[in-house]
């Protein structure tokens, strides 16, 4: 069977997520300047995911909380001075807006003495969330910088998916560090790079905060005076790690924050689909693999999607899978897919690889199942989309994917 399969269906639930997180705002890069999981977050989430161009995306995915974090000093911002100001420690009352004006001014105030251009900002209450963005020079080269805010839910599995370090294997990066603050607030600070696959120099780093009460900021930087588009213009982004981190905790962004929509107070919302845990995902993919196929690494994101790199002595080789209840949406061309005896629709597919890797091709087979499942293998020719190809063909055969994919061990997840 052959055919061309529809877009990638992780990306688009992806993308689906992030739109229901910003409480039904609009996922557009300039509104959510330093979103991007998952990483991705995060995923992620677009480096983690390939949403919102870059790992930034699943970074906003999650952050929040009241209290003054450690590391603040006196110069984060008119909140903190506020709460500083006297000697009885009153919790502080969300401010009813900032204004594009405001917010713009308490950025500049948390980052490094330079010269600023570019400025543009989205003040509270729109039918967006706030952000800021501007052009930092400060005598080393011009280099932009943002910062972005949205609201979870506490404890959801869009707060785990936001705060944790992607796969290397999914997002090439030089670090990624997680760390827990004494509130209960979850820092992660990533470096790591604006194209996976290397094409270009331009670095991007970011600082994501979630709070225990679903507050999320998101602060990312880069090496060029654009995301993408603009040549480099320094060797890396402005701020350190450490001027991330207090940047990103300043007290005045929870208050921004705070001003954006609680979803437990949203009133009843629809039912979220069913959907199959990760983990379950992977074990399963993991029991299918033909036994010439060593698993030498894997990783599953919080639901429906895993993967695993498998080396049959010939080199490395990713296989991925995405497991999902069907949508009114998912249907090919008439006549790309013929059904099976039982019902089910193969879509198989042969294409290069969707990141950009020298040489890299990826085979798929993609099922529709009457029992309202789908389940989309790949295999590439290399250990990582993002990298050159390390073998000519994937170390799992069309025939051998369309197997796994049609498994019944798939049904039993859901």
């Amino acid at each position: 069977m052959s055919g061309t399969p529809p877009k990638d269906p992780f990306e688009e639930r992806l993308s689906g997520a992030l739109r229901e997180a910003g409480d039904g705002f609009d996922t557009d890069r300039a509104a959510l300047v330093s979103a991007g999981r998952s990483l991705g977050r995060r995923a992620a989430l677009r480096r983690r995911a390939g949403i919102l161009g870059g790992a930034a995306g699943i970074a906003l995915i999650g952050v929040g909380g009241a209290l003054v974090l450690p590391g603040t000093g006196p110069d984060d911002g008119a909140a903190h001075r506020a709460s500083a100001a006297g000697p009885a420690a009153r919790p502080e009352r969300a401010p009813a807006s900032f204004t594009s004006g405001e917010l713009l001014r308490e950025f500049k105030a948390v980052l490094p003495r330079a010269r600023f251009s570019g400025e543009e900002a989205q003040g509270t209450g729109a039918r967006t969330p706030p952000h800021a963005r501007l052009v930092l020079d400060d005598g080393r080269g011009a280099a932009a910088v943002g910062i972005g805010f949205a609201r979870l839910e506490p404890g959801s599995a869009a707060v785990r998916e936001a705060t944790r370090c992607p796969d290397r294997a999914l997002t090439p990066h030089d670090s990624c560090v997680t760390e827990r603050l004494p509130d209960g607030s979850v820092l992660t600070v990533f470096q790591g790079y604006e194209y996976p696959d290397r094409r270009g120099d331009t670095k991007w780093w970011s600082a994501d905060l979630v709070t225990a009460r679903g507050l999320h900021i998101s602060l990312s930087e880069w090496n060029s005076p654009a995301e993408k588009g603009a040549p480099v213009s320094r060797p890396e982004p402005p701020l350190s790690t450490a001027q991330l981190r207090k940047a990103v905790t300043a007290g005045v962004w929870r208050r921004v924050a705070d001003t954006l929509p609680d979803p437990a107070k949203q009133g009843t919302r629809p039912p979220a689909p069913p959907s199959v845990p990760g983990e379950a995902v992977r074990a399963t993919l993991a029991r299918l693999l033909p036994r010439s196929a060593k698993v030498v690494a894997q990783g599953a994101q919080e639901t429906e999607f895993a993967h695993v790199v498998v080396d049959d002595g010939r080199g490395r080789s990713l296989v991925q899978v995405n497991v999902q209840p069907r949508t009114p949406g998912d249907r090919w061309e008439e006549g790309a897919a013929e059904p099976l005896p039982d019902g089910s629709l193969v879509l198989a597919s042969r294409a290069p690889g969707e990141k950009g890797g020298p040489g890299v091709v990826q085979w798929t087979a993609d099922t529709l199942r009457p029992g309202g499942l789908r389940v989309v293998v790949s295999a590439f020719n290399s250990g990582t989309q993002h990298g050159a190809a390390t073998r000519d063909t994937p170390a799992l055969t069309m025939a051998q994917l369309e197997a796994i994919t049609l498994s019944p061990e798939w049904d039993a997840l859901l």
